[in-house]
């Protein structure tokens, strides 16, 4: 089972709201997931980030791999280097 941090969308229509989750990369984006990892809020300005930052760490020693846009937030929060 291959693990990845991703984004899932909650809110309404024009009024985006994001958990972000470990979940096995065959479900789908507002599917089943493993554990809610934190929160993002872009639509604060500036947007509000919330995250478990050991459970974070835990999850990408255990080789989960974040999406694209989470590496960038996990960058902005200093949780990860790359």
């Amino acid at each position: 089972m291959s693990v990845k941090i991703r984004l899932t969308r909650k809110g309404t229509k024009k009024k985006p709201f994001y958990r972000i989750v470990a979940a096995d990369v065959e479900c789908p984006r507002d599917g089943r997931f493993l554990e809610n990892l934190g929160t993002y809020d872009p639509m604060q300005d500036p947007a509000v980030i919330n995250l478990k930052e050991e459970r974070v760490q835990y999850w990408l020693g255990e080789g989960a791999k974040p999406s694209t846009t989470v590496a960038s937030i996990l960058k902005k929060q200093g949780v990860t280097k790359a």
